[in-house]
């Protein structure tokens, strides 16, 4: 989130459950810096998950269609609501920052909180005419996050648990600093609903360059496989709501039918991996290939449009959408154990991750190697080309060469940050989750 405005910025850290820690956020103001190495620090001390939560005034221009609404009556808007409410009777700092009933609060999670969350579950994102990241109206050109502001740590605002939330464990942490606040539903809720996000971001930016390879491929089996998919997402979609609203899933939704849809997708992009990998190894070892040998494996690797891309691209799919799914069923599965929610939602979100990791992770090496081949010149009688087979053999090794662009395999996991803008009347919209 970009903040240049010069400020006060209120920040506290919370707890996951009762820790003991050095009484490291007591004291002065702090910047962005200062804070992130506090972050760190309590990471490393802390038995139980930390995580910081800053309240910043609330940017003029927010697309808001970006994220999932919830209204005021939901969990996440009341344990909210009631931190807000505990927080400004105790502190004269987040009285000042929250009087507008407006604020954009940003929660930060540990890269080690992060890891147990499934290794790509977050990651950066691209955007069209974007390069290097994620962008969007909270995030400045330079990715600076409250550049001009001063930190201030919130000491004793401890937060009641709402009534019907995912646990209502609360307090202040027994034993630690006095701005350390125990608020494990307030984190779920955020966490899964900023992950939540995150997946469907990443759809709806699958739909789109599906869309754009059909209509210059013309596949009807292809264009099945796409209406298939974006078809389970009314039942994703009213499920996040029923459960973000602490109801109960039923099969009236018709999840169980998405699920077997997404299953069945993530089945055929496993086969489709394992040919392409075949396919990579029987390539004689440190020789150049020919285009044709090439694009009989991979069909389109050397054009915009093509079969392969396409199957990248509804791979992608299943895969954000798998992860929906997985965000729900943690959090249904967290909700059933009110006594430690957050363990059971990384418990079970890790666990299911595990599968979705290594298939984006191996899909992502099949385009590192295929980068770095060299293409031959084709064979023939002839000495000499045409003009236009050797443009074509030039351009086909650019966009061969181009597939490893952004692409990581195994990253190291960095801080999540979600992003939550509240509005007057306690309703809020949760934003993607995002590398911080």
């Amino acid at each position: 989130m970009s903040d240049d405005r010069k400020g006060i910025v209120p920040v506290w850290t919370l707890a996951t459950g009762d820790v003991r820690v050095p009484g490291l956020t007591a004291g002065e103001s702090m910047t962005a810096e200062r804070l992130a190495e506090l972050r760190g620090v309590l990471a490393v001390l802390a038995d139980e998950p930390i995580v910081t939560l800053e309240a910043h005034p609330l940017p003029d221009k927010i697309d808001r269609g970006r994220g999932i609404p919830l209204d005021a009556g939901s969990p996440l808007a009341q344990h909210l609501s009631q931190f807000i409410t505990q927080s400004t009777r105790s502190s004269l700092t987040a009285a000042r920052a929250t009087a507008s009933g407006e604020s954009l609060y940003r929660m930060v999670v540990p890269a080690k909180v992060a890891a147990q969350l499934g290794q790509g579950i977050i990651r950066p994102m691209a955007a069209k005419g974007v390069a290097d990241g994620i962008r969007g109206p909270l995030v400045d050109t330079a990715g600076k996050i409250a550049g001009g502001a001063t930190f201030v740590p919130v000491g004793g605002a401890a937060t009641a648990g709402a009534a019907g939330g995912a646990g209502a464990t609360a307090g202040i942490a027994i034993g630690g600093s006095a701005a350390l606040t125990v608020a494990a539903p307030l984190v779920l809720m955020a966490v899964a609903v900023g992950v939540s996000a995150h997946a469907d971001r990443k759809r709806q930016q699958a739909i789109e360059h599906i869309t754009e390879l059909l209509e210059q491929l013309q596949e009807e089996k292809l264009d099945d496989e796409r209406s298939e998919l974006d078809g389970c997402r009314d039942a994703i979609d009213k499920a996040t709501s029923i459960l973000l609203d602490q109801g109960k899933l039923g099969l009236s939704l018709g999840l169980d039918s998405a699920v077997h849809a997404i299953n069945t997708a993530l089945g055929k992009a496993d086969g489709r991996l394992a040919r392409w990998q075949s396919s990579l190894d029987k390539l004689p070892e440190g020789e150049a290939v020919e285009l044709g040998t090439l694009t009989k494996s991979f069909p389109g690797v050397d054009d915009h449009g093509g079969t392969f891309r396409t199957h990248l691209e509804l791979a992608s799919l299943a895969i954000a959408l798998k992860r929906r799914v997985v965000v729900l069923q943690a959090v249904e599965h967290a909700q059933s154990d009110p006594g430690n929610p957050f363990e059971n939602f990384t418990r079970a979100l890790k666990r299911d991750q595990q599968r979705l990791d290594e298939l984006e992770s191996n899909i992502a090496g099949v385009l590192v190697r295929l980068s770095a081949l060299e293409l031959a010149r084709p064979n023939g009688l002839r000495p000499v080309f045409t003009t236009s087979e050797v443009e074509r053999l030039m351009r086909a090794a650019y966009r061969i060469h181009k597939l490893g662009d952004g692409i990581t395999v195994n990253s190291r996991t960095t801080d999540v940050a979600v992003e939550i803008a509240r509005n007057k009347d306690g309703s809020v919209v949760v934003f993607p989750a995002l590398p911080a």
